[in-house]
Order: structure tokens, then C-alpha cells, then sequence
């Protein structure tokens, strides 16, 4: 059996990847607003900041920062999760049961990076935004929908054309 360490830092600052079971599954875009919804009632009981975010069809990336004192990063990710799940069970989408009984929406786990300092800090805040490119989702970060990168454009931390624009040259694109 694996031993799962999980690094329960106070008021720590972590990224986080979380991810449905079905990747071919369009669940979380498809119902942002249930999503959205969960975060929101998570944060209001259990407070923390959501310095960035990024929702794709399948799995979600995000910058937290909990409260001094608080770890308990586990215990709103079970939350969350739980909240949208019957949401959206609830609304009519058809979610498979494990042997337990349990819906499978989610993966059981979730991926977890304690944030070290300011540059580790900025190195994920530009992975999360710019991720929709990197999974053809879009050729422009503020194409993208879902995503803090706006909030960043407006507070005038980044601007629209960060990450660049497409390459137009002779109808070519280079790059990866």
C-alpha cells in the first residue's frame, strides 16, 4: 500500500492539480457554474485564497493560500469535490459508483506542491494560465474562458497579449 505524505504547512501556500476519473469527460467546464458554486461555500466556511485557477474539461489547476495557522487543505478538496459531485448528480448527469457505492467523478487523489518561495510562486501562476494552450484548447491565454488571467488583466498584473499571440507568419506556426 502507498503511504500518501502530504505536506500540512500552515498558512502555506500550495498548487494543486485535481482531475476527473473519465479525461474525456467535459463535466467541469460544462458545469462551471456548480463548480464555481463549490469553491465559493467551501471558502466561506473554511477560508482561503484562490491566487490562481485554471478549469479545463477534465482537471483543474489552482494556486491556494490557506490562513495562518490553518493546514487543512485535505479536508476543502473533500469538500469541494463532494459539493460539485452531488450537484451535478443531482441535475441529471450520469455519474458511475465504485464498489463502495461511492460516485467516481473524481480521481481519489489529487496532485500537491508546497509553494517555496516567490519565483516557485510565479513558475505555477504561469503554468495554470497558460495551460488551455499547452492542451490546444486555445492559441491565446485571454481565449480561454475559465482561468484567472483574467482577474490579472484587470487588476493590470498582466495584459492581454501575455504568453504572446499566435505566429501568423505565411499561415505557418512555429514553436512546440
Amino acid at each position: 500500500m502507498v503511504l500518501y505524505r502530504r505536506n500540512r504547512l500552515p498558512g502555506g501556500t500550495f498548487f494543486f492539480t485535481a482531475t476527473l476519473r473519465d479525461r474525456s469527460s467535459h463535466a467541469l467546464v460544462e458545469h462551471i457554474a456548480p463548480l464555481r458554486e463549490a469553491f465559493r461555500a467551501v471558502c466561506r466556511q473554511h477560508p482561503f485564497r484562490i491566487d490562481a485557477i485554471v478549469i479545463l474539461p477534465d482537471h483543474l489547476h489552482t494556486n491556494w493560500t490557506l490562513p495562518p495557522g490553518d493546514d487543512d487543505f485535505p479536508g476543502r478538496w473533500r469538500a469541494i469535490k463532494s459539493a460539485f459531485t452531488r450537484t451535478v448528480v443531482k441535475s441529471g448527469l450520469a455519474v458511475a459508483r465504485n464498489r463502495k457505492g461511492e460516485y467516481s467523478l473524481w480521481q481519489r487523489r489529487y496532485w500537491e506542491h508546497t509553494i517555496a518561495d516567490d519565483m516557485d510562486f510565479q513558475h505555477h501562476v504561469d503554468y495554470i494560465h497558460f495551460n488551455p494552450v499547452k492542451h490546444g484548447l486555445v492559441k491565446r491565454v485571454a481565449d480561454w474562458p475559465h482561468s484567472s488571467f483574467h482577474r490579472y488583466v484587470q487588476q493590470g498584473i498582466l495584459v492581454p497579449e501575455w504568453a504572446g499571440t499566435p505566429a501568423e507568419e505565411d499561415g505557418k506556426s512555429f514553436g512546440e
